[in-house]
């Protein structure tokens, strides 16, 4: 059975596949933005071995995570859940949106620091299909609060998601590295109304996480929920695309990508 990392799993789907996962025999470990969220954590999954806090808005909180996590051992398994959508500009002790730091750079820096898992999948969305894959201003300190655009902002931040699966993927021939669209779920991210399908993207999350079907064996795919193979924005596989984006990255977070 696997040991597995999930970012973002306080409660929402993050919660729901960590659930699923346990009672399928694995062991889990839980992330939660802070204390009174690490309570919501172990409420709404209390069979998860631990949970680790940091506020991932904060570059030097994901560092500190990353060391938590690493003391906790070796992980089969990390999932790049936790994602902010829609909501008004909010600069982090960083000076950029929060949108930006959790959805970009927090999954490089965990990636970066934690020690190499034998799988990682980045969650994704179909909302990247129309997101601006020119890798310029990634984290609006040109555009800054006058321009910025939550939707936009989003649909950008999961264009990086499918790069990072494919450019670690390629990085780390040692290491399954894929990302997945969940849908469009009735989360508190998706809404009430949201048509997607629960089950689905819970089957798309297991089949990764869990790395025994053939599927699950590649590295550098984009998952439909089914799970169905994807096809990704055609730029994500520019390899100097990739490379770029983690060159953005490693220069404003101080991280750099290990060998």
């Amino acid at each position: 059975m696997a040991r597995i990392f999930i970012t973002g799993s306080s409660d929402g789907l993050g919660s729901t596949v960590a659930n699923r996962l346990i009672s399928r025999g694995h062991r889990v470990v839980l992330h939660a933005r802070n204390a009174q969220r690490a309570s919501d954590a172990t409420a709404a999954c209390p069979k998860a071995e631990t949970v680790v806090t940091g506020d991932l808005s904060s570059i030097s909180e994901t560092k500190k995570l990353a060391e938590d996590v690493n003391k906790l051992g070796a992980f089969d398994v990390v999932i790049h859940n936790a994602g902010l959508y829609r909501g008004p500009y909010r600069e982090t002790v960083d000076g950029i949106p929060a949108l930006a730091a959790v959805n970009t750079l927090a999954p490089y820096i965990l990636t970066c620091l934690i020690k190499h898992p034998k799988r990682l999948v980045f969650v994704s969305s179909d909302m990247h299909q129309s997101g601006d894959d020119s890798l310029e201003d990634i984290l609006w300190q040109r555009r800054g609060e006058k321009e910025y655009n939550d939707v936009k902002a989003y649909r950008a931040s999961k264009v990086h998601n499918v790069i990072f699966a494919k450019a670690f993927g390629r990085r780390w021939p040692d290491v399954k590295s894929n990302s997945l669209d969940p849908g469009w779920l009735p989360t508190k991210m998706g809404g009430a109304h949201a048509s997607g399908d629960v089950e689905a993207a819970v089957a798309t999350y297991v089949m990764l996480a869990e790395g025994e079907e053939k599927d699950a064996q590649r590295s550098g795919i984009y998952y439909n929920p089914g799970p169905i193979e994807g096809k990704a924005q055609a730029g994500c596989d520019d390899e100097d695309k990739q490379e770029r984006l983690l060159s953005i990255c490693a220069e404003f977070t101080g991280v750099q990508v290990p060998e």
